[in-house]
């Protein structure tokens, strides 16, 4: 048996194999992101979801609490998540929470740094899975918290303890919570590395009140999870050094940063250079962080600055390769759905001038979504809850693999899942049925690659693959005309949304129908490169083509679309 390990000290950071190389560019890659309990549990013999007799009733309380899914269940899904046109997988936290608690299940509470969580599998586990996706070409990216532990000690007479903001110093640390009676701290009992376990490595303010307090967002405990003393050597030395082991022990391509607002901007960029300059001598020269970073356009740029017009100051330690895209959730589904006005989508995009010296290669900087495990809307909903139009989800993800920025999908979307409700258990149904499964049911798996969103968007990503203009291109929303001569932005919700991604010569033109009835808009394009009378391409549709026509002094394209359709134009050669 190997021999536990317990201390940073005891850390081997020698790559176990020549280490998988790193994309060229992130934009070339579609990731998925699935949270690992509710995935797969590797069990055979569970019949696919028939909506006429999948069994129905779950109970609520099932959502809180542990499925069964593990790693072996999504490495033998691997082939699906590929088959969908996704070449990256991001991986909910898969480090041991504490043992007795059942309603950790998404893996955010961690206990020991150093173990894969055992309701999960083992590190065997975790490397099987990287060294079967890396011999498909797909890489995986480890979901990391830096900034707070789990529930793994209690402030005096375990209460709840709030933060107090005219407190003179931290709150008393009562005891570390202990589940193994045996004298000295036991494998389930407080946390490891052993380098975590000195109450003064915790900043033990109590709970945050005011979560847009910028003090005790930084300062003040997740809920019960204890917040770590970031800025103190040990901690930050510790955490380097147990995420570098990750990177050798398992070969992993990337990390996502969980509650980046939460955290102290230096130290932050200290971890994240340490760990890219540990990943560039192993080999891999584009190892990828990014962050959840609830916010504006402005409030992200700080963290990721590297294309920055605003003069940097002492205040700014830009330290993440890109952000989750929340100012494009916060608006894309109401556009999409036809709820508000196009404008603010463009609008969205034009403040990047502003913001970046070089705004076409701002989508380097975006991991764009449209679903997610954190839904930010009250009550917590999928993009198709309560939505009649399963078609629309089509149009989100089109839009997701067609824009600027490096798109994410979560799990559970291609198959239409549409939950809601008042707990965020409610968007993180069980793919393979269990006690939680999507629309209601138990027992019955959703892996059904004839799903129409699953083969919509497998060609769409086969296009955006295709196309180096959809992956790094220039992004211009196009004006449009139902008559031909008078062009005008869309004001109306029920219309035809476009735009155009450049690149060099090349201009590939994306239009989407948010209406449900048919639409026949002209679309404008960019005279210099599509001449009148040439021919245009739908790459999603076979042999379906038109021509670049003359209007007044502009060129367009007349696009047929049915409703909530979506078509990729091309210049023909």
């Amino acid at each position: 048996m190997t021999q536990r390990i317990i201390s940073v000290k005891d850390l081997d950071f020698t790559p176990r194999s020549v280490a998988f190389p790193s994309p060229r560019d992130w934009r070339d890659v579609v990731l998925y992101f699935l949270l690992v309990d509710r995935f797969d549990n590797n069990q055979d013999g569970i019949p696919p979801y028939d909506p006429d007799t999948a069994p129905k009733g779950r109970e609520a309380e099932q959502g809180r609490i542990f499925q069964g899914g593990n790693l072996k269940g999504v490495t033998r899904r691997l082939d699906y998540i590929k088959g969908l046109g996704a070449n990256a997988i991001w991986l909910s936290p898969v480090l041991k929470n504490r043992h007795e608690d059942p309603y950790s299940y998404h893996g955010y509470g961690i206990q020991n740094y150093l173990e894969v969580d055992p309701r999960f599998g083992n590190l065997a586990d975790l490397q099987e899975l990287v060294r079967q996706a890396h011999a498909r070409g797909m890489y995986v990216i480890m979901d990391i918290i830096i900034n707070h532990t789990g529930d793994n000690w209690a402030y005096p007479g375990d209460h709840p303890y709030y933060y107090w903001k005219g407190a003179s110093a931290p709150f008393d640390l009562g005891f570390w919570r202990e589940t193994d009676q045996a004298p000295g701290f036991q494998e389930h009992d407080a946390v490891w590395p052993l380098e975590l376990q000195s109450p003064g490595f915790y900043k033990r303010r109590g709970r945050i009140r005011n979560w847009n307090d910028p003090e005790e967002a930084i300062h003040g405990d997740f809920e019960s999870l204890k917040e770590l003393e970031i800025n103190q050597p040990q901690v930050l030395d510790a955490l380097i050094k147990v995420h570098k082991y990750w990177i050798a022990a398992a070969d992993v391509d990337g990390f996502r940063v969980d509650t980046v607002k939460h955290l102290e901007s230096s130290p932050t960029a200290i971890f994240c250079n340490a760990v890219r300059e540990y990943a560039k001598r192993l080999g891999k020269h584009n190892f990828f962080i990014f962050g959840e970073i609830v916010g504006d356009d402005r409030t992200i740029q700080t963290y990721i600055g590297r294309n920055s017009r605003i003069t940097g100051t002492n205040e700014r330690f830009p330290s993440l390769d890109a952000a989750l895209d929340f100012p494009l959730y916060f608006i894309l589904e109401e556009v999409i759905k036809g709820f508000v006005n196009p404008a603010v989508l463009r609008e969205r995009y034009e403040r990047f001038r502003d913001l970046y010296a070089d705004h076409g290669e701002a989508g380097n900087y975006f991991v764009t979504f449209v679903d997610n495990h954190d839904q930010m809307s009250r009550p917590h909903r999928r993009f198709l809850h309560n939505n009649p139009f399963t078609s629309q989800a089509g149009l989100a993800l089109g839009y997701l693999l067609t824009s600027s920025g490096i798109p994410c999908i979560y799990y559970g979307t291609e198959q239409g899942f549409d939950g809601g409700g008042g707990h965020d258990s409610f968007v993180r149904e069980c793919m393979f049925g269990g006690r939680w499964g999507a629309f209601d049911t138990t027992g019955c798996h959703f892996f059904n690659p004839e799903h129409p969103l699953y083969q919509n968007t497998v060609r769409i990503a086969k296009v955006r693959q295709a196309e180096p203009a959809l992956r790094y291109g220039r992004q211009y929303f196009r004006e449009i005309s139902g008559n031909g001569e008078d062009f005008g932005h869309p004001l109306d919700g029920r219309c035809t949304l476009a735009f155009s991604r450049i690149l060099d010569t090349e201009e590939v033109l994306v239009a989407l129908n948010l209406d449900q009835h048919p639409r026949e808009d002209f679309v404008t394009v960019d005279a210099n490169l599509n001449p009148v009378g040439a021919k245009v391409a739908n790459l999603l549709t076979a042999g379906q083509e038109a021509r670049v026509e003359q209007r007044g002094s502009r060129h367009a394209v007349r696009v047929p679309l049915a409703g909530h359709e979506m078509a990729i134009l091309k210049l023909g050669t």
